[in-house]
C-alpha cells in the first residue's frame, strides 16, 4: 500500500494490506477499506453521506481523535470517489 491512500468512501487510512476491502475475485481493492466494501461491493450499499458523516464521528470519537481531525475529516468525504456526484 502507498503512503497516504485513503478509503473512497470512509476516508479511513489503508496503509495495510488487511485494510483492503475486495474485489468479487478476492482480489484486494485499491480504493476501499474492509469496512466498506466486501466482494466488489460496498457493505451499505444504500448509506447516504450523512450516515457516513455520523459514523466516521463516532468511530473517530471511540479513538479519541482530536475534533479538529474529525471536522477535517468530514469535511473531506464528499470529495471522495464514492460521495462526488
Amino acid at each position: 500500500m502507498e503512503p497516504g491512500k485513503f478509503c473512497q468512501s470512509c476516508s479511513m487510512p489503508v496503509d495495510k494490506p488487511e485494510l483492503c476491502g475486495t474485489e468479487k475475485d478476492g482480489s484486494k481493492s485499491n480504493e476501499y477499506c474492509i469496512y466498506c466494501y466486501q466482494n466488489g461491493a460496498f457493505i451499505n450499499p444504500d448509506m447516504k453521506l450523512d450516515e457516513m458523516k455520523v459514523t466516521v464521528v463516532t468511530q473517530m470519537k471511540k479513538m479519541n481523535i482530536a475534533d479538529n481531525i474529525i471536522n477535517m475529516t468530514v469535511g473531506s468525504l464528499p470529495a471522495l470517489k464514492r460521495w462526488k456526484v
